[in-house]
């Protein structure tokens, strides 16, 4: 059997055992591959590697967080996005242990990557390498939450309602000591926060403003801040994306986000996202390898910390139906 007929037997023996719920493409029969990298419920066990670019691409040597740690609790379990290469990993358990020296009471970890990374079925455009991480920016609560609240408690905007600015009954000392500790850490490439965010803090903050450098405002990003890191050692089939200006970021290019511009409808007909079309032969090509590469025995061997709590029955699939109350996801430019 040729590789690619084997690829296409596999992807549908997998839509086929999971009800059919991703759809395939009509075109010369070749399936996306999203619906690919979705039916992965466990990493490829090889060496740490990242493959392409956050938006194109694919991962090996995946780890996954634990669904509850000391300092931490995994939101929308029955996604399965809580893998990624292991430097991410072990960053977010970092990052959960030392920021309630801050004053933040844990993290309530979204979505990182899927097992082998790739294009998703849903929401992101990237995600697909294992170095980018949703952190939500609800404090996490002080008793461990159920099965059923990972799935449907809604995050917290920081917004004013209908605005564009921080709501100050929100938003706290402790929200900008988070982001400062996730901007201080040398992997960390850049932080995705929407534009009232980072002008709250150019507002504020005080002293040292060079990690401002690394808060970066985008279109949504006020349910959760986006963490990415730079391209491992080691991985050299990784694309950097060009590193962010070394000012502050508190000049004209922030005002641009409070005039009228970036927030007109988009216009022309909209293109369908790169997920939706996307095959293998538009990935790299070591991702076929990620793709075909040995799982390990169990997903309890690749998950890097926890604690003695057991974690809430929930079967994990890409392809789950997940409730989409309020759940953090980038929101592009608007459209008419």
């Amino acid at each position: 059997m040729t590789l690619k007929a084997f690829l296409h037997a596999g992807a549908v023996a997998a839509l086929v055992a999971l009800g059919g719920a991703a759809t395939m493409p009509a075109q010369a029969g070749e399936p996306l591959a999203k619906s690919l990298f979705g039916a992965k419920r466990l990493p490829a066990a090889t060496t740490p590697r990242a493959w392409g670019f956050y938006s194109k691409g694919c991962f090996s040597g995946g780890m996954a967080i634990a669904v509850d740690g000391p300092n931490w609790q995994a939101m929308r379990v029955s996604r399965n996005r809580r893998w990624g290469h292991p430097q991410m990993i072990r960053l977010i358990e970092r990052l959960s242990r030392e920021a309630v020296a801050d004053g933040w009471p844990g993290l309530l970890v979204g979505d990182i990557s899927q097992p082998r990374g790739g294009p998703m079925l849903t929401g992101h455009a990237s995600h697909q390498i294992g170095l980018d991480a949703d952190i939500w920016l609800t404090p996490m609560p002080d008793r461990r939450l159920t099965a059923s609240e990972r799935e449907n408690l809604s995050a917290t905007s920081v917004l004013q309602q209908g605005s564009l600015y921080v709501d100050d009954r929100i938003w706290t000392p402790a929200h900008a000591a988070l982001l400062k500790r996730a901007a201080g850490y040398a992997e960390v490439e850049r932080i995705l926060v929407h534009p009232g965010i980072k002008k709250k803090l150019c507002d504020t903050v005080t002293g040292n403003r060079a990690w401002l450098s690394k808060i970066r405002p985008f279109w949504g990003h006020h349910y959760h801040f986006h963490v990415r890191i730079g391209c491992p050692d080691g991985s050299t089939g990784c694309r950097s994306q060009k590193p962010p200006p070394s000012s502050d970021g508190c000049d004209k290019s922030l005002a641009w986000w409070f005039t009228e511009e970036p927030w007109r409808p988009a216009k022309g007909p909209a293109k369908p996202k790169a997920r939706d079309v996307m095959v293998m032969k538009d990935l790299p090509a070591a991702c076929r390898q990620v793709l075909e590469a040995p799982a390990p025995v169990s997903e309890a061997a690749v998950t890097i910390g926890g604690d003695a709590v057991a974690a809430p029955p929930i079967a994990a699939s890409a392809f789950a139906a997940t409730p989409r109350r309020e759940i953090p996801l980038p929101e592009p430019r608007p459209r008419r």
